[in-house]
């Protein structure tokens, strides 16, 4: 497998995510990567059909599974030689994710669904900042509806500020364009991408669309090996 484009040789910038020697067996198949970094304000497409392991991808990342060898790095930490409470506290600090599935809780109103999040990320509640990542995705006037009174881009929207309100300093979307035409998915790139600049964040796109590949600063595709 050809390993990506290390995005990040800059001494004073320190990565936000690195990956070494990381190996991992599922289904008969078996995922290698030999070096992938990432840095803040950094995007990069990680692609592959459906099968290839971008789903045990994101979960190693996101230390949902362990390696059966290699580090993975997030700010510095090797979070594969961490306990389960510390590496569940690290998420919740660093990484947030706009599932393809969103997930939104349907009883508690949107605004309530960001606050939720931010308080499930251990950060301070911050109502204020929550509208202002509404009013940048153009759904503040939707603060108070539920999910079920909202659309499927309405959805989405939510999805995406609910990732981003906790502040993370890693941004990972599954497949977020899966369901979209050729102008929405666009415009669902340009507000992950938006989003996580604002934040001085970075952003994975794990995809099978490959629309997304000339999107972001990088591409890497996925290959298992049987």
């Amino acid at each position: 497998m050809t390993d990506p484009p290390n995005v990040m040789d800059n001494a004073q910038n320190a990565p936000v995510l690195a990956i070494q020697d990381l190996t991992f067996a599922y289904d008969r198949a078996r995922l290698s990567i030999n070096r992938f970094s990432l840095s803040s304000r950094e995007s990069i497409a990680v692609l592959g059909p459906s099968g290839c392991g971008k789903t045990t991808f994101m979960h190693l990342i996101t230390g949902l599974l362990t390696p059966d060898s290699g580090s993975i790095r997030i700010h510095g930490t090797d979070i594969t030689r961490l306990e389960e409470a510390q590496v569940d506290r690290l998420r919740g600090q660093h990484i947030g994710i706009v599932f393809q599935h969103l997930h939104l809780i349907p009883s508690i109103r949107v605004i309530d669904n960001l606050l939720l999040a931010q308080r499930l990320a251990g950060v301070p509640i911050d109502r204020a900042y929550a509208n202002e990542i509404l009013t940048q995705l153009g759904i503040n006037n939707l603060s108070t509806r539920y999910p079920r009174q909202l659309s499927q881009g309405q959805a989405q929207r939510v999805a995406i500020a609910r990732a981003v309100v906790p502040r993370p300093s890693l941004l990972i979307a599954d497949e977020p364009t899966s369901a979209l035409d050729d102008a929405n998915t666009a415009e669902a790139i340009g507000l992950l991408k938006n989003l996580s600049d604002h934040n001085d964040a970075a952003l994975i796109v794990v995809t099978h669309d490959e629309r997304i590949r000339s999107t972001l600063n990088n591409s890497f595709d996925l290959q298992a090996m049987v």
